[in-house]
């Protein structure tokens, strides 16, 4: 199914308006779609214009479970705001979540913790790092995207997601684009636009 509504969840430090431009690409796969790209809850505590959905500062393998717990409910006021605007609270099969990086993080997040049995997930270069147990497996749609020589989240970490969420269930496919760095290229926007719109 083609998603009703689209909301971009941007990495940290960055802000919803450098993902918007991806609703205007997707448009025309798309056209009955609606997109959104809020920004994250939170300034960016490590300086600039950015926002963030949990702090970075000091974040170690065995503290990011925490701050992503503790993340929830402010994710959930942000995405919640978005779904209720749209009428779409009862319809959450007709949402997707593209999260980039710690929007990623979010995005897997929101799924594992049973919190958001949304219709799909496009995670770009992320990780799944909430606390188990996850929560029963719901009918979203999950694609993971990741580029083989990203230095800042590394491409294992994507192999790892799909181990985790196909064990507990989940439908989960993985796109490894070669030469993929941290970023949104034309090929990565592509790919998850094919995965939402060819449903």
């Amino acid at each position: 199914m083609i998603p009703s509504l689209v909301i971009f969840l941007h990495g940290v430090g960055s802000q919803g308006a450098h993902l918007a431009p991806l609703g205007q690409a997707w448009r025309s796969r798309m056209p009955g779609t609606l997109f959104e790209a809020p920004d994250g809850p939170e300034p960016f505590d490590l300086g600039g214009a950015g926002r963030q959905w949990f702090s970075v500062r000091g974040v170690t393998p065995e503290n990011r479970a925490a701050r992503i717990v503790a993340a929830r409910a402010s994710f959930d006021t942000v995405v919640g705001a978005l779904v209720a605007r749209h009428g779409l609270a009862d319809h959450l099969d007709e949402v997707a979540l593209v999260g980039f990086s710690q929007g990623s993080i979010m995005a897997l997040d929101a799924v594992a913790s049973g919190r958001w049995p949304v219709g799909a997930v496009v995670a770009l270069a992320g990780r799944l790092a909430s606390p188990p147990p996850f929560a029963p497996p719901s009918a979203t749609r999950i694609g993971l995207i990741h580029g083989d020589a990203d230095p800042v989240m590394p491409v294992a970490e994507a192999f790892a997601a799909r181990q985790m969420l196909s064990d507990a269930g989940y439908q989960v496919g993985l796109e490894v684009v070669a030469g993929g760095v941290h970023a949104i290229t034309t090929r990565e926007a592509g790919l998850a636009c094919d995965f939402l719109a060819d449903g």
